[in-house]
């Protein structure tokens, strides 16, 4: 996944920043890559207490700094540093929702995503509606960075996290930390739907 966009910025010794958007920047970037502070802090050769307050936006990185940062996160100056996101679509009609298959790591029999909200680097949150089909089972378990929380739309689904099962039905919701080993199936006579928020996007 790569947030780097064709964007050319005339830098000069001394930047216009707002620190509060940058840092919130970096720390988007930083965990949607699932890095730590330390590791980003030793990539970019600077302290993990000073990252700290730049994504806190406490403090203001220098120009050098800040090239070693966005190199060690795969995006790029320009990015950081735009007032906007872009003209975005705010508003999706019912049927009108772009429908996804899982990418190969995450793929699933008879699961498709239904985008609620669209992927974009200004985004904290990642929300789809998982669809899945009458026997139809996620690959996993997986794990990573991040917290989720879902809400069972329509049919019966068994959540398995850390090994534990739990039967859902239509009107049940759950939360659990990402870094859980995690999976799900379909064990309705159903299509289930389950609507799914995760926080940072992860796919």
């Amino acid at each position: 996944m790569s947030f780097v966009k064709p964007t050319h910025v005339d830098m000069e010794d001394t930047l216009s920043i707002n620190p509060p958007r940058l840092g919130m920047r970096l720390k988007l970037a930083r965990q949607t890559r699932g890095m730590t502070l330390k590791a980003l802090a030793e990539a970019a050769n600077c302290s993990e207490s000073l990252l700290s307050k730049i994504e806190n936006g406490k403090a203001t990185p220098s120009l050098p700094m800040l090239h070693r940062l966005v190199g060690a996160l795969g995006t790029n100056i320009g990015w950081m540093f735009e007032e906007a996101d872009g003209d975005e679509q705010m508003i999706f009609r019912e049927g009108k929702r772009p429908l996804i298959a899982l990418d190969p790591l995450r793929r699933g029999e008879g699961i498709s995503l239904e985008r609620v909200v669209p992927y974009s680097p200004g985004h904290l949150l990642q929300c789809n509606i998982h669809h899945i089909e009458k026997g139809g089972k996620s690959a996993g378990p997986i794990q990573h960075v991040g917290e989720e929380v879902g809400y069972v739309l329509v049919g019966r689904i068994e959540l398995i996290i850390d090994g534990k099962v739990f039967n859902l039905s239509a009107g049940d919701s759950f939360v659990f930390n990402s870094e859980l080993p995690h999976h799900y199936q379909n064990v309705g006579e159903e299509r289930a739907s389950i609507f799914w928020v995760n926080t940072p996007p992860t796919f």
